[in-house]
This record gives C-alpha cells, structure tokens and sequence, in this order.
C-alpha cells in the first residue's frame, strides 16, 4: 500500500462513533513516564470524562500521517517544479572552443559506417585505415569532447593513420548520427555500446582507447571500470576528471557549459530513490554555435550527462586503472587548469601515469595543432612499447 493509501486507511479506520446523544471523542495525551509515550484516548460526557476502548487510540496516528502527507506533498511539489523549471539555459558562444573549428577542412574524410548495438540501434563511427597501404601496428579508437562528432577528430585521426594505426572515430550515441541528439536510454548504455563496438568489430591489437575532454573522463570511466580489459592502452587528452578535481576551472573561463542546478539535484534525489523515468531530460546546455553543418549537440539529458564522465568516486577510477595510461594536454588549456592533472593523479597514488604538456596549445587545438597530435601519437607509440 501506498503512503497516501496507509494514510487513508489510517484515517477511515479511525472514523468517530458515538455511544450516545451529544457525546464526541477526542485523543489526550495522557503522560510521559520512563521516557516513553503513553496515550489514552476518552469520551467526554458532561463532566465525566471516560476511557473508551483502547482501539481508539489509532486516531492518534492520523496527526502525524497527516503532517507527513503534507511534507510528502511540499517535497513532490518542489521536485515537480525543479523537473519543470530547473534545466539549464544556454550559455553565450565560447568562441575559444568553436572557432579553431571554422577552416577544418575535411577532406579525405571516409563515410560513416555502423555497427549494431545490443538495443538494435544502428551507431556511426569513422574507419581510416593506415596510410600507404600498410599493415596495421594496432588500433586507436577515439572519443569526441561533449557537443561534438567524429567530424572534430579528423585531422588527429589521420595522424595516426599516418603512423600506421587503423583509426576509428566514433559518433558517441547521443551525437552526430548515432541516436537522438543529447539523449541516451540509460546510465551505463554508452559502456554498453563501447563494448559492442569491440566485439562487432574487432579492431587490431593492441587496441588504445584516445578521449577528448570529456570524451578523455568517459576514457577515464572505462579505464577504471569493469570493462577495462577491452583495451591495451587508455589515453586521456586533456580529460574533464570532475567538477571537485583540482583540474577544474569557475568563473568565465568555465564557460563552456550551463547546469540547470535545481532539475539536476532534483534528478539525483530521484535516482537515489530509483526513479528514472525522468533522466531523458535536460540537464546542461553548451556555449556552441549556430551551425547546422557542424551537427553539434547543444545540450545532454541527466543519463548522457552522468554517464560521459567519469564515475562520481573519479579518484578511484584512477587508481583501479590496470593497463598502460598517459595523460597529454595543452599548456594554455583555457577550460581545465592543465598543471594540475599531475597533482590528480599523484593524489590518486598514480605517480606511474605520465602527463605530458605541449606547448603553446589550447583546449580545442590539442586535436588540430601538427604538434599536438604528433604528441598524442608519440603517447601511444610509448603505450605500445610498455610491458
């Protein structure tokens, strides 16, 4: 029985009756001894005032039921309006992450292919194989930053066909052309989807999963996850880590992303009661611009959002990572304090995971600088080599 259906029954069960003309009933704390509560209830008739029977007294239950019922109510009314009237508005144009973007040119870049999800759907990604012709020396599979498509990863994608990798780079469900834009089905689906992708697909060994921003915190995930042995190698480029982690910047320069604070929190009460059905709503819009072409996702649901990221104990991820991991960011990374990745790992006891900083480079043109990229594959050219 319900809460509301306890409370009516509690209420109907203790409807009044009366022995006779005039007489009503009513529920007297009678005194408090031995530190316990103790209730009488009596039937007042002129000026005698007599016991009546001791099933009465379960009208003394319907005031606190009734207070419940009316905090119960005040709280689903202020959840109701958080869900209705919470979510985020979206920010003014970042143009420090979209305009490095404005002359990528994408030539050369190959279709999209599909795999096929456990749910049936059909999800995008990019195959290049290795320039040349030659044989592949193993696999990158890459992660775009929040918002955006496999179209971003190109020019880094075609570094590391250069050096001889076969490269796929994915529309994470949710972006491009894979899914509804800025929604998935479940926290957790997008791991799901990584691992179908692995077996459907079977790319060469060994195989190195490469994330951006946040796709390098949904790297991030996984390396430190039960699905961590899908990969050799895990590299995280300038990942987001969280919002707590010392990487984390507030103020303008943060600007990249609003929070619809009040459904957000409301959303995590919710699902800490084990309700979902409401995560499909949106929860953080992006500072992106207008552009059709650029098929951005302009914001993400409370299940996209949590589950593009790293997992809320982020340090533990870290320290449960068992596979060779490197960390590269820019120096004048503008969105995460990039000297600090090294203070999060250390933090985490990672001292073993190597951070390297290029110079001169931004957050966006991590994955478009010559130098930059050239960097990412030296990274996993070292991942390669380690035992």
């Amino acid at each position: 029985m319900s809460l509301f259906g306890w409370a009516a029954h509690a209420s109907v069960g203790a409807g009044c009756t009366s022995r006779s003309p005039g007489a009503f009933r009513r529920i007297i704390v009678a005194a408090v001894k031995d530190d316990r509560y103790r209730w009488a209830s009596h039937t007042h008739q002129g000026d005698t005032m007599l016991p009546t029977s001791a099933s009465r007294t379960s009208r003394w239950v319907v005031v606190p039921l009734s207070l419940v019922a009316v905090a119960v109510l005040l709280v689903l009314a202020v959840l109701a309006a958080a869900l209705a009237l919470g979510g985020p508005t979206p920010p003014p144009t970042m143009h420090s992450i979209s305009d490095p973007f404005k002359g990528l040119s994408l030539e050369g870049i190959p279709p999209l292919s599909r795999f096929t999800a456990r749910d049936g759907s059909a999800l995008a990604y990019r195959h290049y194989a290795p320039t040349a012709g030659q044989s592949a020396r193993g696999s990158v599979m890459l992660v775009h930053g929040s918002s955006a498509n496999s179209q971003s990863d190109h020019l880094l994608a075609l570094s590391f066909a250069k050096a001889g990798y076969a490269v796929y780079a994915f529309d994470i469900r949710g972006h491009g052309a894979s899914g509804v834009h800025g929604r998935i089905a479940y926290i957790g689906q997008l791991d799901d989807d990584l691992e179908d992708f692995m077996r459907a697909v079977q790319p060469a060994r060994p195989a190195t999963l490469a994330g951006f921003s946040s796709g390098g915190g949904f790297a991030l995930r996984v390396a430190g996850g039960a699905r961590q042995s899908l990969f050799d190698n895990y590299l995280f480029m300038s990942p987001y880590i969280h919002y707590r982690a010392a990487t984390a910047r507030s103020g303008d320069s943060a600007g990249w992303a609003s929070v619809g604070t009040p459904r957000l929190l409301a959303l995590m009460v919710l699902n800490r009661c084990g309700m979902t059905r409401f995560n499909d709503l949106p929860v953080v819009a992006f500072a992106v611009a207008d552009s059709p072409s650029a098929d951005l996702t302009s914001r993400y649901s409370y299940a996209l959002a949590a589950n593009f990221q790293p997992h809320e104990d982020y340090r533990a991820d870290i320290r449960a990572i068992d596979r060779p991991a490197a960390v590269v960011a820019g120096q004048d990374d503008e969105v995460f304090f990039a000297d600090k990745f090294r203070q999060v790992l250390d933090e985490a006891g990672r001292s073993d995971i190597p951070v390297t900083l290029v110079p001169a480079t931004g957050h966006t043109t991590l994955t478009l600088n010559p130098t930059a990229r050239a960097a990412a594959v030296a990274a996993v050219q070292r991942l390669d080599a380690r035992p």
